[in-house]
């Protein structure tokens, strides 16, 4: 790995998420929220693959490139306008980290190959795509889940908890179950994987 080359791309992806006007509070500090999900990213992906290869550490970190710009507002307020806009926004961080990985110096196999991952291409049938999925819902479930919780409806916080858990390997659900959440979601993630129904579609 040329680490010059690395670095430069690393800080240049770190520049665009500190231009999310959208803000969060962790631990005293207030941080742009893109830049500070994508440092989560890299915690994550460290702790599931510590020898994890450049390409897979630039998708992790580029995985919510630039976000805000597209705003969930500008679909309709339905399931179908809700995976319009992702699908979106999968095309649209790719494109993104392509362009700031070019500027670094990168060449066409290695943006290829991160495009394909943040654009989540092959999603459970290629391992790197799988793992970078695996990663982002670690990161939902310690850092956004409980905060999303607040005051939702129990049954719709376990279709969530099962939705997210069929995206996940068996690796990464392990890790799930060593998550210290709050025990009352604790108690909805036991709900959540007791067999009791049909699992949501996937």
């Amino acid at each position: 790995m040329d680490h010059d080359r690395f670095m430069r791309a690393i800080e240049s992806i770190d520049r665009a998420h500190c231009e999310d006007p959208n803000q969060e509070l962790w631990e005293g500090c207030v941080y742009p929220k893109e830049l500070l999900y994508s440092q989560r990213m890299t915690a994550w992906l460290q702790q599931l693959q510590p020898d994890a290869p450049e390409a897979l550490r630039l998708a992790a970190r580029a995985q919510h490139l630039r976000r805000w710009m597209v705003a969930r507002g500008d679909y309709p307020a339905t399931r179908e306008g809700y995976l319009k806009w992702r699908s979106r926004l999968y095309g649209f961080h790719a494109e993104q980290a392509e362009s700031l990985l070019r500027l670094a110096g990168y060449d066409g196999d290695t943006i290829a190959v991160v495009k394909k991952i943040v654009a989540k291409r092959g999603l459970k049938r290629d391992p790197e795509v799988q793992l970078i999925e695996d990663v982002a819902c670690l990161v939902f479930l310690e850092h956004y889940f409980p905060a999303f919780a607040g005051g939702q409806d129990e049954d719709k916080l376990i279709g969530i908890v099962r939705k997210t858990w069929l995206k996940m390997s068996e690796v990464a659900r392990a890790q799930a179950l060593e998550l210290k959440l709050p025990e009352t979601l604790q108690v909805i993630v036991v709900k959540a994987l007791t067999p009791e129904g049909p699992l949501p579609p996937q």
